[in-house]
């Protein structure tokens, strides 16, 4: 991820869409013991290493 600081809204999309992708069998990209895909997205969000971007217009 870049070093772009996010806000809680932002950050809170990102996870949640995160999440979504890993409850439907998308490859989760850290090594992890969890298994809820939200705290799956939140570890990985924390470790920067989503590949998303924010548009602010």
């Amino acid at each position: 991820m870049s070093t772009q600081n996010y806000n809680r809204y932002e950050k809170a999309r990102i996870i949640g869409a995160r999440s979504l992708q890993v409850s439907y069998g998308a490859p989760v990209l850290v090594d992890t013991n969890q298994t809820e895909p939200v705290l799956i997205a939140a570890e990985e969000y924390d470790e920067g290493v989503l590949p998303f971007t924010v548009r602010r217009d």
